[in-house]
């Protein structure tokens, strides 16, 4: 069964920079897509970033694009979420995804995410 489970979020500053966690099991990772995407108070869930597996496609939404970096870590079979200048509007809760993709490639398409962890909190105060 498979198994995705984000921490690192927290309260933090605005320009602050936070790194957000996802441990995956259950599944074969060198097969997967992996994606963050988040949702705030009162709006739609929206893409934030996402890897393919052989980590030669990375794509970023423009409101993160410059601030933000994902990386994966095939040894440990996590994937990680840097964020750096943060601003209020990236408050949200913060979800981490995984969808069976082996032909590589990845979406900023939830609907192409078949696993999905609970969330992570994150607040940036200004």
């Amino acid at each position: 069964q498979a198994h995705v489970v984000e921490s690192g979020g927290g309260l933090v500053q605005a320009w602050e920079s936070l790194s957000l966690s996802c441990t995956t099991s259950g599944f074969n990772f060198d097969a997967y897509t992996l994606a963050w995407f988040r949702q705030a108070p009162g709006k739609e869930l929206e893409a934030v970033s996402c890897i393919s597996w052989n980590e030669r496609i990375i794509q970023y939404d423009d409101r993160v694009k410059g601030r933000f970096t994902i990386s994966k870590h095939n040894a440990n079979k996590t994937v990680s979420l840097r964020m750096n200048s943060l601003k209020a509007e990236d408050t949200a809760i913060y979800y981490c995804a995984a969808g069976w993709r082996p032909s590589g490639g990845c979406t900023l398409r939830a609907d192409d995410y078949q696993n999905w962890g609970q969330g992570t909190q994150v607040t940036v105060s200004v």
